[in-house]
């Protein structure tokens, strides 16, 4: 909820960093200044709940009359996107006041509804694939044929399976981050793995760094944790395209020194950017300064789909002693989510701590599924470039049919990842979720994926099934977005 999040402070440069160019005096000027600070907000590039610089401090950056900018905190104030506060200042808000509702079990597509008659629902909520099934079969048959072997002893290993730890090491080894078995544990899948750190790490009341957007259960664990999600807003292009503002990134941390930052840099969901690696050199030197802890989503880094990404980010972790970078991976978005096995990568100390909070209440990973895993990264890089040719098949063939039936629409090319990130330039996201949901289709509203209620108008729309169920999907959304009535206020409703 808005409630939640840690409010913020911008000077007058660091403001006008992210209006860009704003001029103008008179009534066009303050006009366009407060459409620039609407757009931001909705977009999640302004955080909700952040100070705003003083009228007079603001007007001098800008270089423009201090009454246009007076106009413009008016209008503002007018529309609900700023509040005053007695002895406090001006900060930044959102005319709604959103909610995170449960997550809602979706049928598969095909299956039929309560009535039996009515047609499939196709599930555009989760952006992960189908298993490929010959390819997991084997794997199990594997597995079961290797269990037996482990049945002598107690079936207990908090840190995992030696066997598995070491080709997960080496894995990471060879993509640039040298790793060793002790510096594995394996988890029951990377949010496991993230809740685990959290839970070590954090305490109640902590801030932790989220970028904005982000995945949505990371938001959620924030909240579980009784910790204070911080949002650190990501820039865009002038196409469109996600960026990592590292500036914003180090003012973040050390105005609001969060116990952790949680980032997702390769195929990010849900814009699908990929964090380049001056960027990523810049953010690991941002963290040591300010001995911040990194927690590093990489479950998406092996679906490039146009080239390959850069090394992790923690291969730029190489002073001793410094913050530590954590990874955290799984098979679930490479191979299929129902294999509930991940992994969490990090200095032996901290693992030793991660592992003494683990015990109280889960003792090890279960030993058939991590056999299950062990069999599959054998097999893994055989998988994916037939993963990564359907895939990219997928993402372009969703974009074209987009683009046939929704041309007012945009949305970036990502290269790599399973989703596209869609402006859909109305403010109409949470009641276009509901309306597809009329027709069949279940999505994930734009502000899921963010904290305050921003990005009412963006939508993900993930390309994971085969191109005929994407074109009636997006057949299915092209007639839900005709029934959404533009002019009426957007009203948020529980979303997975």
């Amino acid at each position: 909820m808005a409630g939640d999040v840690v409010e913020q402070q911008l000077n007058g440069s660091a403001f006008v960093r992210h209006l860009g160019a704003v001029t103008g005096d008179g009534r066009a000027g303050y006009a366009a200044l407060a459409d620039r600070v609407r757009t931001l907000l909705g977009d999640g590039r302004l955080a909700v709940g952040t100070r705003v610089p003083s009228e007079r401090e603001l007007a001098v950056a800008l270089g423009i009359g201090r009454g246009t900018v007076a106009a413009a905190y008016e209008d503002l104030r007018g529309s609900g996107h700023l509040a005053r506060r007695r002895g406090s200042g001006t900060w930044t808000a959102l005319p709604t006041d959103p909610t995170s509702g449960p997550v809602t079990p979706f049928a598969p597509i095909g299956a039929p509804g309560p009535s039996g008659s009515t047609p499939g629902v196709i599930d555009l909520a989760h952006a992960a694939p189908a298993a490929p099934a010959e390819v997991v079969a084997l794997a199990g048959q594997e597995a079961l044929a290797a269990l037996p072997d482990h049945l002598v002893g107690p079936g207990y290993d908090l840190l995992g399976l030696p066997a598995l730890r070491t080709v997960i090491a080496d894995r990471l080894t060879a993509q640039g981050l040298a790793t060793a078995p002790d510096e594995v544990m394996v988890t029951a899948g990377s949010q496991h793995a993230h809740a685990l750190v959290v839970r070590a790490l954090a305490r109640p009341g902590d801030r932790i760094l989220l970028e904005q957007p982000t995945y949505p259960n990371a938001i959620d664990l924030v909240r579980h944790a009784s910790a204070r999600p911080v949002p650190m807003a990501l820039d865009r292009d002038a196409l469109g395209r996600t960026r990592w503002d590292v500036a914003a990134f180090a003012a973040a941390l050390r105005e609001s020194a969060p116990a952790l930052a949680y980032l997702v840099p390769d195929h990010h969901n849900p814009t699908g950017a990929v964090m380049d690696p001056e960027t990523r050199a810049a953010v690991v030197a941002a963290s040591r300064r300010h001995g911040v802890p990194l927690v590093v989503d990489d479950c998406l880094r092996d679906l490039w789909l146009d080239e390959p990404v850069p090394p992790p980010l923690g291969a730029w972790a190489t002073v001793p002693g410094e913050a530590p970078v954590l990874t955290l991976g799984s098979l679930s978005k490479t191979v299929w989510g129902g294999i509930r096995i991940g992994w969490l990568r990090g200095p032996r100390a901290v693992l030793r701590r991660v592992a003494t909070s683990r015990a109280s209440d889960d003792i090890a990973s279960p030993v058939l599924e991590q056999l299950v895993a062990l069999a599959l990264l054998g097999r893994v890089d055989a998988i994916l470039p037939e993963r990564r040719t359907t895939m990219a098949a997928r993402r372009d063939h969703l974009l074209g049919a987009l683009a046939r039936l929704l041309p007012e629409w945009s949305a970036p090319r990502p290269t790599g990842g399973l989703s596209l990130w869609v402006d859909l330039a109305a403010p109409r996201s949470s009641v276009l979720v509901e309306a597809a949901a009329r027709h069949g289709l279940h999505l994930a509203a734009g502000p899921r994926f963010g904290t305050g209620g921003a990005f009412e108008g963006f939508l993900r729309v993930p390309y994971t099934h085969p191109v005929d169920v994407l074109d009636d999907a997006v057949a299915r959304l092209a007639a839900a977005w005709e029934t959404v009535d533009a002019g009426a206020p957007a009203m948020l409703s529980p979303v997975v």
